[in-house]
């Protein structure tokens, strides 16, 4: 199904989208199953609308993949309350005061080049994000600050342990960057120089950046193995994403 299709209509922000519907012969419907994991940008974005939305699509968890100071409401923001059904795991993939990773990530955090290098320098971060979703219940969001980096990180891990091609890997990343490129300043870590890019940018990055979304997933096996993810864990994940009957 294409990244357009599996969009999530919750007020508030762009770039919600469903990694069900993904081809995948792992499972029997031939697709990833929908409604199980959902990924997005910062959830305070989030109006009580969207909430519902949220709800209605069968939320019960939150995976927050940011780090401690970057979380909270800021200006501007919906005033709403989490819904008690969803709760919330943080989860934080980087640590901004590791010095390798600020040396080696810090530069290219808008890029999936990074991805690998924070496999490397930072996995029990990486695995443990991986761990809070298998110990999830469907219907789990994850999310970072604009849905695309650390987000789009852990989902092309999630879509590939699921058995999904490299091409609907890198549409799922690409789907990301087009809806974010032009979108208001995300807060991350680092600059967002894509919240400024024309359609036409976002197009260019894409097509600089794609092989190394398909080098990250080539041996999602090795990575895990890196990871130290453990073999119950990888099951998980995988029945997450495409056993209908879990």
């Amino acid at each position: 199904m294409p990244s357009a299709e599996r969009a999530l209509d919750w007020d508030g922000a762009r770039n919600f989208r469903d990694l069900g519907g993904v081809a995948t012969p792992l499972s029997r419907t031939g697709a990833t199953i929908a409604g199980r994991i959902a990924r997005g940008p910062r959830r305070e974005l989030l109006t009580a609308e969207g909430w519902r939305a949220a709800e209605a699509w069968g939320l019960r968890s939150v995976v927050d993949l940011r780090t401690p100071a970057e979380m909270g409401a800021r200006d501007g923001d919906p005033v709403v309350e989490l819904p008690a059904a969803a709760a919330v795991v943080l989860a934080p993939t980087e640590d901004h005061a590791h010095e390798e990773f600020r040396a080696v990530c810090m530069p290219i955090l808008d890029s999936p080049e990074y991805w690998a290098h924070n496999v490397r320098i930072l996995p029990a971060l990486v695995r443990g994000a991986l761990e809070a979703i298998a110990d999830s219940e469907p219907g789990v969001l994850v999310h970072c600050a604009a849905g695309r980096d650390r987000t789009g990180m852990v989902s092309a891990l999630l879509l590939a342990i699921a058995g999904a091609s490299s091409d609907d890997i890198v549409d799922d990343y690409a789907a990301s960057v087009r809806a974010m490129a032009g979108a208001a300043a995300h807060g991350g870590p680092t600059h967002d120089r894509q919240a400024a890019w024309t359609a036409a940018e976002a197009e260019a990055w894409i097509g600089e950046v794609e092989h190394h979304v398909r080098a990250f997933v080539a041996d999602v096996d090795g990575v895990l193995d890196v990871l130290g993810l453990r073999d119950p864990d990888r099951i998980r994940l995988r029945r997450l994403l495409t056993d209908p009957s879990l």
